[in-house]
C-alpha cells in the first residue's frame, strides 16, 4: 500500500460549462493513494468530463485540481507525466499494427512500460501483429487499457475500461486492476455498471447532473442490495393485485410498482422468510424473482430518489 500523505487527487470547486449546460458543477473530491475508487453515474452525469479535466484535456471554468501533488495548469502536460489515461472514446490509427499502436501510445515512457503493456495485451489475447482496423470495438478498448497499465505512475484514470467486453474479458480486466492495487497502485475507475466496480473498489462516488450525489462504502451498498427484491408478473393487473396485498405488509420498507414489475426494499437483509410467506398471500405467482441485486438505475431511483437513466 502506498503510504505517502499526498492525495492522489485533490479537486476543489471544479466546474465546467458547455454553453447553457453545466457538465461539472463545483466538484470537491479528495482521493487517497493506494486504492481503487469508482466514479459511477449514467451517461451525462459529468463523470467523463470530470476525468478529462483532471488530466488537462478539458479546461475548467472554475476550481482547482492537483494530481499526485502536481497542480493542474495550462494543458495538463505536467500531470500527464504522472498519470495514465484510458479514454471512454476510442480513436486509434487503423493502419498501424497493434504493437506499433502500443509503442505510439507509450512514446516518451520507459522501455519497461512498453514491455509491461505488451505482456498485458498478450495476456488479454490481443493479436499484436494485426492492424488495428481489424480489431473489434472491445479489442481496441483492451489495447488502450494495456497501454494505460504499462507505465509505473502515481495514478491510473480508466474511463469505462470494460465497456463492450464479454463477461470473461471483463473479469480479466478487473483482475488486472486488483493486482495493480495490491502492488500499491492507485486507480480512478469510471463505470455505469455497479455490479462490476463493487468487486474491486474500496470507495464508490456517484455523480448526478454534474454533482456528487453520494460517497459510499461498497460493503454498505451490498447490504442494501440484499434487502431488495424484484418481482415480475405476467400481466400488469397481476402486479397491481399483489401490490394491494403487500401494501402495509410487515417487513417491507418500500414498495413500488412499474407496470408488471414490483420493486421492494425489505427491512431485513435475509429475504428468504419473506419469499416463503409470499405464496400464503394468494394471487398469481411472479414469473421472475430477483433478490439481492441492485442496478445503478434502481440505486439512483430507490435509494437516492433521482433518475438513473
Amino acid at each position: 500500500m502506498n503510504t505517502t500523505s499526498t492525495p492522489a487527487v485533490e479537486a476543489r470547486g471544479l466546474t465546467r460549462r458547455f454553453g447553457t449546460v453545466t457538465a461539472v458543477d463545483g466538484i470537491d473530491l479528495v482521493i487517497e493513494p493506494g486504492s481503487v475508487t469508482g466514479i459511477l453515474g449514467p451517461n451525462g452525469s459529468g463523470k467523463s468530463t470530470f476525468l478529462r479535466i483532471l488530466i488537462g484535456l478539458v479546461r475548467p471554468d472554475a476550481g482547482t485540481a492537483e494530481v499526485a501533488g502536481v497542480r493542474l495548469r495550462g494543458d495538463g502536460t505536467a500531470i500527464r507525466r504522472v498519470v495514465t489515461f484510458s479514454p471512454g472514446e476510442i480513436a486509434l490509427y487503423g493502419e498501424m499494427r497493434a504493437d506499433e499502436q502500443l509503442a505510439w501510445l507509450l512514446r516518451g515512457r520507459s522501455r519497461s512500460a512498453g514491455a509491461r503493456a505488451r505482456a498485458l495485451a498478450l495476456r488479454l489475447g490481443l493479436p499484436l501483429e494485426k492492424r488495428v482496423h481489424q480489431f473489434s470495438h472491445g479489442m481496441k478498448r483492451q489495447l488502450l487499457f494495456a497501454a494505460a497499465m504499462g507505465p509505473e505512475v502515481a495514478l491510473r484514470i480508466l474511463d469505462e475500461p470494460t465497456e463492450g467486453l464479454d463477461p470473461a474479458k471483463r473479469r480479466e480486466v478487473l483482475k488486472v486492476i486488483e493486482e495493480d492495487c495490491e502492488r500499491g497502485g492507485t486507480v480512478l475507475l469510471s463505470s455505469h455498471h455497479l455490479s462490476e466496480v463493487e468487486e474491486v473498489c474500496e470507495r464508490l462516488v456517484f455523480f448526478h447532473s454534474g454533482r456528487i450525489l453520494a460517497d459510499e462504502d461498497p460493503l454498505e451498498l451490498t447490504r442494501r442490495a440484499r434487502r431488495n427484491l424484484r418481482l415480475e408478473y405476467e400481466r400488469e393487473p397481476d402486479a397491481a393485485q399483489m401490490a394491494e396485498k403487500l401494501a402495509g405488509h410487515q417487513g417491507i420498507a418500500r414498495l413500488e410498482r412499474e407496470g408488471s414489475l414490483l420493486r421492494l426494499e425489505l427491512e431485513e437483509e435475509d429475504c428468504r422468510g419473506f419469499l416463503a410467506g409470499l405464496a400464503n398471500l394468494g394471487g398469481p405467482p411472479p414469473l421472475v424473482v430477483e433478490a439481492g441485486r441492485l442496478s445503478l438505475v434502481d440505486l439512483y431511483r430507490t435509494v437516492y430518489g433521482v433518475s438513473g437513466l
